[in-house]
């Protein structure tokens, strides 16, 4: 009787640990697969890029001749209205030339008058048969000279008169001064080309972000898409824009084409700064309530699948792209149909996939590493 009893509790154990060994390894095997669930959301695919933030309007204000700061009435961040005085040059060697040309204007017109009377007393002897006709011509001649000395004289004057008036540096446009350039007493040459003194932003409350998209982008953009963008002095806000050009003149650095695409930007706070770096997402595409899946799951291939379901292509393969699901503790491959991603997820097109349906991301590193034990293989039973 304590036999048998002895032997049935042999029996018992061993069943036990076939049950407990079993359970064990059905578990590890739904362990060995990291999974997703199919589902519902907003999908938005971008074009991301990089920019710089830029008023609209930016007046390089500078000066055609040369000279010494004497005044300075403008500095950075100050408003200023079109045509208020930025600056004065030392107006003294102009003054002097314009004196110069005054006296020079003079000279001529004198020396007009005395041709005339040249000729008025030559044609008299040419009635009176006292002079000739080569006379009257060089006297006719003498005053046209003396007229267009007159000219030239006239226009002098108004050339240093206008150069006077640039002493006086005034803005073009109302807005706010960006950079200053210059300081008291500091001497502005202009003989070759005209500094740039101020620079004067229009309106800060209207900017635009000027951005390069690659070639393989740029088909997707057209004028009047949404723009979301970031600056890193507000990591945590997003600003929204436009596209508003996107210009021609393509570029090409070590065999790379980009076009420049400009973007315009509300900035009614005026927390956005020029020369700001913008990171840029312009939205190409969007879809609502679409069905997805995670990217990571189109990368999963395991070493050995199941048999497909659906339609397929040659040689017994998936037609399109595959995904995979965990069938009794097996990935089986389904093929499908996939639409538009934002990297992150990507569109499902068709009845293939059914919303909440896990789907085999990847093969997890204990799965990798641990193969199942399979029974009459290494694990034995023992016997009492």
């Amino acid at each position: 009787m304590r036999i048998k009893l002895l032997i049935a509790l042999v029996i018992m154990a061993g069943a036990g640990s076939l049950v407990w060994f079993y359970g064990l390894n059905g578990k590890k095997e739904e362990n060995r697969y990291r999974t997703a669930a199919v589902e519902r959301g907003d999908i938005v695919k971008t074009v991301s890029a990089n920019g710089t933030l830029n008023p609209v309007v930016l007046a390089m204000v500078g000066t055609q001749v040369s000279g010494v700061i004497i005044k300075l009435k403008a500095d950075f961040n100050q408003k200023v209205e079109k045509g208020q005085v930025l600056a004065e040059l030392d107006p003294s060697l102009i003054k002097a030339q314009l004196q110069q040309s005054l006296a020079n204007l003079e000279n001529f017109k004198a020396a007009f008058k005395l041709a005339e009377h040249n000729e008025a007393r030559t044609r008299a002897l040419i009635e009176r048969h006292y002079a000739s006709q080569f006379d009257l011509d060089q006297a006719v001649q003498n005053v046209a000279a003396a007229r267009a000395q007159v000219a030239v004289g006239e226009a002098l004057v108004n050339r240093d008169r206008t150069n006077l008036g640039y002493t006086v540096i005034t803005s073009p446009v109302s807005g706010v001064v960006v950079s200053r350039n210059i300081d008291v007493g500091q001497t502005v040459a202009a003989s070759f080309q005209t500094p740039t003194l101020f620079t004067i932003a229009q309106d800060l409350k209207q900017m635009q972000i000027y951005t390069t998209v690659a070639e393989a982008d740029v088909g997707g953009i057209r004028v009047g898409q949404p723009v979301h963008f970031t600056v890193d002095a507000f990591p945590d806000r997003v600003f929204n824009g436009s596209v508003k050009q996107i210009r021609l003149d393509a570029k090409s650095l070590q065999n790379v084409v980009t076009y420049n695409v400009v973007i315009d930007v509300e900035n009614p706070d005026g927390i956005l700064l020029p020369s700001m770096t913008a990171f840029v997402g312009i939205v190409v595409d969007d879809r609502h309530n679409a069905l997805k899946l995670p990217v990571a799951a189109l990368r999963f291939k395991p070493e050995e699948t199941g048999k497909p379901e659906g339609k397929h292509g040659g040689a017994g393969k998936p037609a399109g792209k595959t995904v995979y699901r965990l069938v009794d503790g097996k990935p089986v491959a389904m093929p499908v149909q996939t639409g538009i991603s934002d990297g992150k997820s990507i569109e499902v097109i068709g009845e293939t996939l059914k919303e909440g349906e896990e789907i085999i991301l990847e093969e997890t590193a204990t799965g990798k590493g641990a193969k199942s034990q399979q029974p009459g293989g290494n694990f034995k039973l023992k016997a009492f």
